[in-house]
Parts: structure tokens; C-alpha cells; sequence
């Protein structure tokens, strides 16, 4: 069973950055796609990023030109979110996906306040 553990959230004052970590227990270049999702209260987990091997990443609208997802090559993908705002506050998942397989974290809140 692959393990997935999201990690960096926290709370950010409106305009402010953080990084999210995803590590994986095994080596994340084998994945198919990573992705990064979030849910806030009320609503639909949502897409937010996410990168398909061989592909260029694919951003939500709301968050193109202010995220960026990456790998290290090994077992750890990143979500780089600059200009954050109260919107962006949600829970943030790491979805890794091989074949038939699809893992999920448990998640990393982010709060952003005004």
C-alpha cells in the first residue's frame, strides 16, 4: 500500500506564500499524475493542479499564475502558492495515481486570513 503524506499548510496572512509537501513511500516518478486537490466546507473537492507524465501541468483557472506544482525526482511533489488569498483557505490533497491505483493524503488545512 503507497503511503501519501501532504504536509506545509498553515495559516498566512492574505498576499502571503506557503509550500506544500506530498511525500510518497515510494519513489513518485512512477505515478502517472500527481495532483493537488482541495475542499473547502460545503463544497466538492476541486481540482487545483496537476501533471501527467510527459505533459506540461494543468492549473485551475482560479489558481493560474500564482501556483506551480513540481517533483524532486524522488519521492516528494510540491505546491508552490504565492499571492494566496481567504479564498484559497481549504484542506489541500495530494492525489498520486498509477494504472488502477489512485492514493490520497490525508490532507493539509490552509487558512488564510485577511
Amino acid at each position: 500500500q503507497v503511503q501519501v503524506v501532504e504536509s506545509g499548510g498553515g495559516l498566512v496572512q492574505a498576499g502571503g506564500s506557503l509550500r506544500l509537501s506530498c511525500e510518497a513511500s515510494i519513489n513518485i516518478v512512477i505515478f502517472d499524475t500527481v495532483g493537488w486537490y482541495r475542499r473547502t466546507p460545503g463544497k466538492e473537492r476541486e481540482l487545483v493542479a496537476v501533471v501527467q507524465t510527459g505533459s506540461a501541468p494543468n492549473y485551475a483557472d482560479f489558481v493560474k499564475g500564482r501556483f506551480a506544482i513540481s517533483t524532486d525526482g524522488a519521492n516528494t511533489a510540491y505546491l508552490l502558492m504565492n499571492g494566496l488569498t481567504p479564498e484559497d483557505t481549504a484542506v489541500y490533497y495530494c492525489h498520486l495515481r498509477y494504472g488502477s491505483g489512485s492514493y490520497w493524503g490525508q490532507g493539509t488545512q490552509v487558512t488564510v486570513s485577511s
